[in-house]
Parts: structure tokens; C-alpha cells; sequence
């Protein structure tokens, strides 16, 4: 009997292409030859990887929001709102508390954001399980509300003052080239590239992950044996809008260190499409977050090297053409949890 191996060419393949591409990066930031290529310089550079770590964070943490809303059955198109809403509500919490020690201010903002996602992510429970909203419609509903609200609220004389600085980690910081891309970081950043592997480990490994991901896929049979399908949702959904408030956090906290209308700027709709390029896997939704936000780093590196060859308009555009062109190659390819987008009835069944 033939045993499946784990290195399948996929793995492999990938293997190869992360060793090709350090090495790149460690000859391009080099005193080499290649250095004097503006091409290789806008793909290799640490400044592009170090922004590339910048733009990943909060679709990371979009990703893992949409993952613990849909792996309970939950559809969240609404990501982009709840981001919008934590941003605001962490640059309001920074502004009131300017006089407060630095780190106890924009600790304070965290926790605000991480509140006020919490909320967005209850409200979206209630429509989508109390009130059986489609929950397409419902997510639309949160994106349009918190586009509103912030637009309207906002005080544009207001100033939030500081922002998180970058913690370096003694001896890792050091490594040459990736040292400073990965290990001198504000603390926001390790949060987000920690909580993917909590949020694995809590999927897969926990007697909770385990009922998770039964309520996604056979509600009925989940309850059937005990579990409250409709409590699992309503905790996922409001755990998840935590992620996504504490993603808009990062943006106004770490980030820029201030608030802008719409500052979200489309993050949430990535996300989602980081979410679904990695099957529902917190592991394969930050690996194609990282993807996404490479593509912003190389446009950032074309704008800053001042290349010509190219429109600016064309380079604004890379983000959200990759995205739309590796998730429609996934159309049939990957699978959503199979009880995505279903009321579930205690009472009558799902529907």
C-alpha cells in the first residue's frame, strides 16, 4: 500500500522559490553587481520587504477574522467595515488620551479598537442569526455604516500624537538583510504574525477549534451532540471583529499614526481574498496576505525608484489586479466550509 508523502510538488516547489528568492534578497542588498539594477532593487530590496511586512498586518488580521467567521458557518463581507470602525475608534481613544503616558495611550487605543470590533462583530451576529439577514447583505450593511459614521464623525483638526516605535530583538535583529525585516518591529506586528499561530493551533488542536469547525460544516449534527451551534457563531463572529478592529488599530496606531476617511482603502475585500486563496487555513491566509502585500511593497518601490516605463495609474493598480487574478484562478478549486452562508434553526433545520 502506497503512503501519501508530505513533500507534494506544491510544498516543494515553494521550498525552492522561498530559497531562490533569499538569496536574491542577500545578493541584491549586497555590494554586488546586481545592486545596480533598479528592477532587481524594486524587487529584492529590504525597503520593499520591509513594506511589504507593513501591508501584510492588517489583511493577516482580516484574513483570520473572515476564517473564525466562516469556519462557524458565518459569511463576513463586512471585514472592510469592521477595520474602518476599530481605526476610528482607536485614533478617537489616542486623541482623548494625549496626555496620558505615550504607551499607556496607545495601549488604551488597542483596547478600544479591539472593543468597537467586538461590537461591529455582534452586530453582524445579530442580523445574520437573530434577525436571519443574508449575511452578504448584512456584512454590506457594516461597511456602509462605518463608512458613514467615520466620514461623519470624523474631526479633522484632531491630532493623535505618537505611535508605537519599533521593539528590535536582541541578536535576531542583527542577521544581515532579514534580521531588520523581520525582527525590528513595532509590537503590533508580532502580535499579528503570533495570532497565526494561535488561531491554528486553536483551530486544530482545541476542543473548542474542533466544534468550530463542526458548527461550519454539519451544524446539525453538531447539535445534535450538545453544541450550541448559534452561541459558537455569535462568539466567532465577535472574536473575529476583534482581529479586524485591532487590524484597524494597526493602521492609525503603528501605521500612519493618524486617522484618514476611508483610510482602510479596500484592505477588508483583500483580506477576504487572502482568506479564500488559503483554503480557510490560518497558515495559507497569511502566506497569501504576505503575497498581496509584496505587491503593494514592489508598487510603493516603482513610485519611490521613479520608474517611467511604467503609467503610475498601472502601478497603483498591481495589489488589487493580483488579487483578482489569484483568487479567480482558485474558482472551483478550493472548498468553503459547507454550512457558509446557512441560517441554522434549532428548531426547523438550516436553510
Amino acid at each position: 500500500m502506497k503512503t501519501k508523502s508530505k513533500w507534494s510538488p506544491l510544498k516543494l516547489g515553494l521550498i525552492i522559490f522561498g530559497v531562490l528568492f533569499l538569496i536574491m534578497t542577500i545578493l541584491v542588498n549586497t555590494d554586488t553587481p546586481l545592486r545596480d539594477n533598479v528592477w532587481l532593487r524594486v524587487l529584492f530590496d529590504a525597503s520593499t520587504l520591509n513594506f511589504t511586512i507593513r501591508a501584510s498586518i492588517p489583511l493577516i488580521l482580516g484574513a483570520l477574522c473572515g476564517i473564525l467567521c466562516e469556519r462557524t458557518g458565518i459569511v463576513n463581507i463586512g471585514i472592510e467595515g469592521m477595520m474602518l470602525a476599530g481605526a476610528y475608534a482607536a485614533f478617537v481613544a489616542k486623541v482623548a488620551t494625549n496626555g496620558w503616558p505615550l504607551m499607556g495611550s496607545l495601549l488604551f487605543g488597542v483596547a478600544v479598537a479591539l472593543a468597537v470590533g467586538a461590537v461591529m462583530g455582534l452586530l453582524h451576529g445579530v442580523l445574520s442569526i437573530r434577525y436571519r439577514m443574508n449575511q452578504i447583505i448584512s456584512g454590506t450593511v457594516l461597511i456602509i455604516l462605518a463608512s458613514g459614521f467615520t466620514a461623519y464623525l470624523f474631526d479633522r483638526n484632531a491630532v493623535a500624537e505618537g505611535k508605537f516605535s519599533a521593539i528590535a530583538i536582541p541578536g535576531l535583529s542583527q542577521l544581515p538583510v532579514v534580521g531588520k525585516v523581520l525582527f525590528d518591529n513595532p509590537p503590533l506586528t508580532y502580535v499579528a504574525l503570533l495570532l497565526v499561530l494561535v488561531v491554528h493551533v486553536a483551530l486544530f488542536y482545541t476542543r473548542w477549534g474542533l466544534r468550530t469547525r463542526a458548527c461550519g460544516e454539519h451544524p446539525r449534527a453538531a447539535d445534535t451532540v450538545g453544541i450550541n451551534v448559534n452561541r459558537y457563531r455569535y462568539v466567532n463572529t465577535m472574536l473575529g471583529g476583534m482581529l479586524a478592529g485591532l487590524a484597524g488599530g494597526f493602521l492609525v496606531l503603528e501605521a500612519v499614526g493618524q486617522f484618514q476617511e476611508g483610510m482602510t482603502a479596500g484592505r477588508g475585500f483583500i483580506a477576504l481574498a487572502a482568506m479564500i486563496f488559503g483554503n480557510w487555513m490560518p497558515f495559507g491566509a497569511a502566506g497569501a496576505a504576505i503575497l498581496f502585500g509584496y505587491t503593494q511593497g514592489m508598487q510603493n518601490a516603482l513610485l519611490l525608484a521613479g520608474v517611467t516605463t511604467v503609467p503610475r495609474q498601472f502601478v497603483s493598480m498591481i495589489p488589487y489586479v493580483v488579487t483578482i487574478i489569484a483568487v479567480s484562478g482558485l474558482v472551483g478549486r478550493v472548498r468553503a466550509p459547507a454550512a457558509e452562508g446557512k441560517v441554522y434553526d434549532t428548531e426547523g433545520g438550516s436553510e
